[in-house]
Parts: structure tokens; C-alpha cells; sequence
């Protein structure tokens, strides 16, 4: 790039941070639909709560995550199908990447995974832009995607708990790394008593009957299996569990079916219902009595979790990962991993004890404001992004 427009784009930048905004572009893949899209479009929903902040999204791949993000009023940028082993559709991607940055003048580029990172990180540093890693999953540096990510060395790294943080010294030392608890949107929800009493109407749950429920991506480390053989185990008849969610991928939908014949060998499945990919979950939850998701893998974050505990649920999951600094004995209960058997008998208390369930889940909403307040966790980014962009990390 030539010196002059370099300098250029230095001012424009500078000018920007001076009267105290800050433009940031969002790279993501976008061909998938879980916790790290929830949160893009939460970060589009929320841009209100921080106008300093403003946000576009470069996506390679049409799907839920663009439609959504569409819906919320944002800038989408389509940057073509991707696919690192054929060079010419990353060059292209590049290409308009390059143009969108000396087009719209961004501070800062937000890399969401390492796969937009080995995309485009290089090219965002040779136009000298701030390049910030959020790091969503826990990160060995063994898998090929995450060796290649290793030579690009990003300006940040943003992880989405400690737990991730933990792996950030090693993929990237001596870079600046800071934790950032989703922001998630704590509405409140006069409607609850009565999406509960419809929702329970509509899939006919009597009122004495306690419904558990999961809500994930279908995915070994997930947990349903685990959940499914906890479940067999309830010596109590007066429960139905929920398994919201669904294949979004050939891998997923083979463990889909898996969980659905599992259900039916260990004789349950007339208590076990396959709800599918939904968006009405703040209705679920709200119908629900217990969330469980008892992962067999470390979770790096759980937005589901917060949203659980906001919804006024207990939630009883495995302990370890990111949930161990979202779950506390105030508002659920930890189990070992890999322990059908423990699993089932914290479930059984709670089916027994309405009182339990209550005072459990009464401590919920509390819990997730302190941990994922929208307000506070979107004006921390911000102040976060501008530290980068004027050098004042350490």
C-alpha cells in the first residue's frame, strides 16, 4: 500500500478514536448456527446500548446467521464461499476484504475463530489495522487450522472465559489477552407465567410434571448420551426431558440419530421429546422447571446457561470449563464428568423438591446479571477496542 494512503488511513483512524467512536468489522465464517452466532447477532441487537461502537459483519457463507443478523438492521458484507484448500476463493475474499477496508475505514477487525483469522488476519495487518482474535473455544494448537493461526499474531486476544484464556499464553505468548463474558439480552419477561402455561398446554404436560430440559447444538461432547443414560436411572415417573436442537451438519445428524435410538433402547422414549431447532427458547425456558446439559467436553463459555439462570431455571451440568465460573450452589449443581449415576441423583432432588428447584432458580437472574450484564459488557468492549487501537494495552 502506498505511504500516502497508509498515512491516510492512519488520520482517518485517529480521527475516529478522537471524537470517541470506534468502527469495527466482524469476521465470522457464518455457515454454522450456535453459542459464537448467538452472540453476533446479540452484539447487533444490543448496538443501542453502545452507539460509540459501531459494528459491520463480513460473512463467507449465507445461512441463519446472515438472515438474522439482516433482520437486526446491520451492514452484512458478503464475502463469497471460502474454502482454504481452493486458493483462488480465498484470494477473492481477500480482494474484497481489502476494498471493504479502504472503502468504510474500519479502526479495527475482529477475527471470531481462528478460520477468518488464517483468512484474512495477514491481509488486515499489511493495510495496518488492529487485528483482534476473540477466541470462543479452547485451544491446543495441535489441529492444522490452529498451527497456521499461530503465524499470524493478532494485536489481542479476546477470550470468552478463563478457561479459554488459559490456552491463549501458549497459542499466542507475549500477546495482550483480556476475558469478556458474553454480553446477553437480560429482557425481562412479563409474558413468563403465561408462555409457560401455554407452551404446557401445547405439548400437553400436566401441571405436577417436571420438564427438564437441554438446549444445544446435537454434538457428542454435548451430553445427551450422558443425559439420556442419568435419565434411565430417575426412579420417579412424574418428568418429561425436552432435547431442543438439531442437525446442522452430517456428523450432527448421525448423532442425532443416535440420541433418538439411545432414547428408545434405554426405554424412555416415551418421556423424551425432540423439539428440533426452535426460537422461541426464552418460551421453553420459561415452561421448563430444570435445565441440564451434562457435557461430556469442557464448554468454553454457555450462553444457554445464563439464559437459563435469567429464565429463574437450576441448572445442573458437568463440572468443569466455562460453566464452573457461571454455576455456583446458589443457583445449580455440579457433577462429576462422565457419571450417569451422580447425574441422576441431582436430578432426582430436584424433581422431589419443588422448594429446592425454587430457591434455586430465584438466585438465577441475579447470577447471570453479575456475569453477563448487556450494558456493562458491551461499554467494556468498547473501551477495550479503543485501548487497541491506541496502543495503551499491556
Amino acid at each position: 500500500m502506498p505511504t500516502e494512503s497508509l498515512a491516510a488511513t492512519k488520520f482517518r483512524a485517529a480521527a475516529s478514536v478522537t471524537d470517541g467512536r470506534v468502527r469495527v468489522l466482524h469476521l465470522h465464517s457464518g455457515n454454522m448456527y450456535g453459542g459464537v452466532e448467538t452472540f453476533l447477532v446479540t452484539l447487533a441487537n444490543l448496538r443501542r446500548l453502545c452507539p460509540k461502537m459501531e459494528a459491520d459483519f463480513g460473512l463467507c457463507f449465507e445461512g441463519r446467521l446472515s438472515s438474522e443478523l439482516l433482520a437486526a438492521g446491520v451492514t452484512v458484507h458478503m464475502l463469497g464461499r471460502v474454502r482454504i484448500s481452493q486458493p483462488w476463493t480465498t484470494w477473492r475474499a481477500r480482494r474484497r476484504v481489502r476494498e471493504l477496508i479502504r472503502r468504510e475505514r474500519y479502526d479495527a477487525v475482529i477475527c471470531h475463530q481462528h478460520w477468518p483469522l488464517v483468512v484474512f488476519g495477514p491481509l488486515i495487518k499489511s493495510v495496518g489495522k488492529k487485528v483482534i482474535f476473540w477466541a470462543h473455544n479452547y485451544h491446543l494448537g495441535e489441529n492444522w487450522l490452529e498451527r497456521m493461526a499461530q503465524r499470524v499474531r493478532p494485536d489481542l486476544a479476546i477470550s470468552d472465559s478463563s478457561f479459554v484464556a488459559h490456552s491463549m499464553s501458549d497459542i499466542y505468548p507475549g500477546v495482550a489477552g483480556r476475558v469478556i463474558y458474553y454480553p446477553v439480552a437480560l429482557v425481562d419477561a412479563p409474558d413468563a407465567p403465561s408462555w409457560r402455561a401455554a407452551v404446557r398446554a401445547e405439548q400437553g404436560i400436566p401441571g405436577d410434571t417436571a420438564v427438564i430440559i437441554q438446549v444445544s447444538r446435537f454434538e457428542p461432547w454435548k451430553g445427551q448420551l450422558l443425559h439420556l443414560r442419568a435419565l434411565a436411572q430417575l426412579r420417579s415417573r412424574n418428568w418429561v426431558c425436552w432435547m431442543v436442537g438439531g442437525p446442522q451438519n452430517a456428523c450432527s445428524q448421525r448423532h442425532y440419530d443416535e440420541v433418538r435410538k439411545a432414547a428408545k433402547e434405554v426405554g424412555i422414549a416415551d418421556r423424551v421429546r425432540f423439539l428440533g431447532q426452535r426460537a422461541d427458547v426464552p418460551q421453553l425456558l420459561a415452561a421448563a422447571d430444570i435445565f441440564c446439559q451434562p457435557n461430556e467436553g469442557p464448554e468454553p463459555f454457555g450462553i444457554v446457561f445464563v439464559e437459563a439462570l435469567w429464565a429463574g431455571r437450576p441448572v445442573v451440568t458437568t463440572a468443569m470449563g466455562g460453566p464452573l465460573e457461571i454455576v455456583t450452589d446458589s443457583c445449580g449443581l455440579l457433577v462429576p464428568p462422565n457419571d450417569p449415576s451422580t447425574l441422576a441423583e441431582q436430578l432426582e432432588r430436584l424433581i422431589q423438591s419443588p422448594e429446592l428447584r425454587s430457591r434455586l432458580g430465584a438466585a438465577g437472574p441475579a447470577r447471570a446479571r453479575e456475569l453477563c450484564d448487556p450494558a456493562a459488557q458491551m461499554e467494556g468492549l468498547y473501551r477495550l477496542i479503543r485501548q487497541t487501537i491506541e496502543g495503551r494495552l499491556s
